[in-house]
């Protein structure tokens, strides 16, 4: 599937339809060069989610935990990581053994260390908006957004 998200606002929406399909324990790749929308669309989700904070790019610290309504979701961005062997050290197995949402912003730089994941988004910038190709979904899961291409 392939959609043109002409705004942030489209953008977080879809992260918030995202919400409603997915299942409760899933390893997402985000894959797209900086300010594609990654971040913007796991706003989208964890504002869906219920969360009323900040939701901001973990750039400098790998990793953000959310807790909502008794639900784990985790938010990694590795663009900053040296060697992946670096996701051993935070212990990145038991954050993707958790009952928990993982997305993985720059899951390239993870290689070997990440698993497989369950779902796989590329974002691009077209023009104003962004391109999103969803590469992968689990069985059974369908979304619906406007915009196709």
């Amino acid at each position: 599937m392939q959609c043109l998200l002409n705004t942030p606002e489209e953008t977080e929406a879809f992260g918030a339809q995202l919400f409603q399909v997915l299942p409760e324990k899933c390893v997402i790749f985000l894959l797209g060069n900086l300010g594609a929308g990654k971040t913007t669309l796991v706003r989208g989700f964890i504002r869906a989610a219920g969360h009323k904070g900040t939701v901001k790019s973990p750039t400098y610290n790998i990793v953000e935990e959310y807790q909502i309504n008794k639900r784990l979701f985790f938010h990694f961005d590795l663009y900053r990581l040296v060697d992946p062997e670096e996701l051993e050290w935070i212990g990145i197995a038991d954050y993707l053994n958790e009952q928990s949402i993982c997305f993985v912003e720059w899951p390239e730089k993870g290689a070997g260390y990440l698993g497989t994941p369950d779902v796989i988004i590329s974002m691009t910038t077209e023009q104003e908006g962004r391109k999103v190709v969803v590469e992968k979904l689990p069985a059974g899961v369908e979304l619906y957004v406007g915009n196709y291409i």
